[in-house]
């Protein structure tokens, strides 16, 4: 798989391997080639495994089972000597692989496999080895959201087993993105004026389920959230409704009303007190102060829901937003983002400016004809900002000079492969960065560390930055062949991985002072 670049043949390639799955390997080896772990994170962090002496067997043993079942074991171990007997495990495995079995697996564990093959491409390969169409598959996934599941269902049972997937309430569903856009006139021109204009704000993705009176809450990663925000689950139960599933934006405001900095609302999605005391410590560490009366534990949070996929029984997803939006209205209509629909390329102008004034990043463009495509960066949704923002990797930081000296400070910023290649660098920065956050970064880059020389310190693929810039150049200076104009940090986007950063592409897209394209 790395040492082959064609797409169709990396498609082969997996299609091959999958139809050599048993079928209790299935769900395992689909996960595996993605990247991924079906048990989640295991507590096998890079440190722990490169802490291991352990020579590798001359022949092969282990099985997919086998191994499988190693990973249920080691995602179980919890409490009093559970380091140890984390290590015991880990030990028996690496001592049964084989030195590329070795490689593989401790590449998998750390989320380093890097084979070029992000789920896209193993959901293509999934639709050649079961002979059925790529988009049952994908709609499928969308509905499922675990490929693994839906790859079992496509083996099995063909196209009228991912045909029966539908929206099941309680189980969240990939989120539909938006894609960075041009200018408003050039969106609203796009669409024909059939659209909807949406304060784009700064806040945290959420996705709200309710069935009767029990309500689901979950992050854009799919993670469950509902016990740490108790005040959302009243909302929802107050609505006028039997079931419903939303999607939205959730964000911590000030007394004045206007929104509070990012990193003090993610501060509210951690999963113990603990771990909430930790985000206090650093909301303060990028220079965003809490009052002295309120921890972030105490903030409340204001959900803006901007879509219905589901309302009493009937599944939305394929109707056109403007069918959605009047689901939303309905429902929720007090709790809705603020939104001019349909409206003339005037108001939609003076819209965008009072989002900007309120404090919100910009606009986002709707066409009012679109379904929900949940997991795709498409054109049917496009955000509009003042100047251009890109989320990207971060590949490493330099350590500073003059007052900087002691700090990792410069920046090495990487755009994801959308092949599923390692991130691709396109530029350094260490513009935005205060005092704070340097020293935050000193703490915590050795954490995520690949290697370093005297001059840098290279990390693993594991934090999202968000990067402004006024755009980019042609440059061979960088293995993308562009560079960031202007570049300087916004926030780091905890809420991200870096599946979810932007592409070389979208990257790319920016020389012409066009639209990024989608992916």
């Amino acid at each position: 798989m790395r040492a082959t670049s064609s797409r169709k043949s990396k498609i082969a390639t997996l299609a091959g391997l999958l139809k050599q799955a048993e079928p209790a390997e299935l769900a395992p080896v689909v996960a595996w080639v993605s990247g991924e772990l079906p048990q989640g994170r295991i507590g096998t962090g890079w440190r722990t495994l490169t802490g291991l002496s352990v020579a590798p067997a001359a022949e092969p043993s282990l099985t997919v089972s086998a191994v499988h079942a190693t990973f249920d074991e080691l995602a179980g171990i919890a409490g009093s000597g559970s380091a140890e007997r984390r290590r015991e495990s880990l030990v028996a495995l690496l001592s049964a692989a084989t030195a590329a079995e070795r490689d593989f697996l401790v590449r998998l564990l750390t989320g380093e496999l890097r084979q070029g093959a992000l789920t896209a491409i193993v959901a293509e390969a999934v639709a050649v080895a079961a002979e059925v169409p790529v988009d049952l598959v994908r709609r499928a996934h969308m509905l499922s959201g675990r490929l693994p599941v839906t790859a079992a269902a496509a083996m099995t049972g063909g196209a009228g087993a991912l045909a029966e997937f539908r929206l099941e309430v309680g189980r969240p569903i990939q989120p539909m993105l938006a894609s960075p856009g041009g200018s408003l006139a050039e969106a609203f021109a796009e669409f024909d004026g059939r659209v909807s204009v949406e304060h784009k704000l700064d806040g945290a993705r959420i996705q709200v389920h309710r069935k009767g009176t029990q309500v689901w809450i979950f992050t854009r990663t799919l993670r469950e959230i509902t016990g740490n925000v108790p005040e959302l689950v009243d909302l929802v139960l107050g609505l006028d409704c039997t079931s419903v599933v939303l999607d939205g934006e959730t964000l911590a405001l000030t007394d004045a009303g206007r929104p509070r900095p990012f990193q003090e609302t993610m501060s509210r999605f951690a999963l113990t007190p603990a771990e909430a005391e930790a985000a206090d410590s650093a909301a303060a560490a990028l220079g965003q102060s809490v009052p002295a009366a309120t921890s972030t534990r105490e903030l409340l949070l204001h959900p803006y829901f901007f879509d219905c996929l589901h309302l009493d029984g009937a599944d939305l997803l394929d109707a056109p937003l403007s069918e959605r939006r009047s689901a939303l209205t309905a429902v929720a209509g007090a709790h809705s983002i603020p939104a001019l629909v349909a409206p003339d390329a005037a108001a939609a102008a003076e819209f965008a400016e009072g989002a900007l004034a309120a404090g919100h990043e910009g606009v986002v463009v709707k066409s009012l004809v679109s379904p929900y495509a949940a997991g795709r960066r498409g054109r049917a949704w496009q955000k509009i900002k003042p100047s251009h923002t890109l989320d990207l990797i971060v590949l490493g930081a330099e350590w500073g000079y003059g007052r900087r000296t002691g700090y990792l400070s410069n920046l090495h910023l990487g755009a994801r492969d959308p092949d599923g290649g390692a991130p691709i660098m396109v530029g350094k920065t260490f513009k935005g960065l205060t005092d704070a956050l340097l020293r935050w970064q000193t703490e915590e880059f050795p954490r995520h560390e690949r290697t370093r020389d005297d001059h840098t310190v290279y990390l693993h693929p594991d934090l999202v930055v968000e990067i402004a810039l006024d755009g980019v150049q042609v440059s061979p200076r960088y293995p993308g062949g562009v560079a960031l104009r202007f570049a300087r940090v916004l926030r780091y986007r905890p809420d991200k991985d870096p599946a979810d950063a932007d592409t070389i592409t979208a990257v790319r897209a920016l020389l012409s002072g066009a639209p990024p394209a989608a992916g």
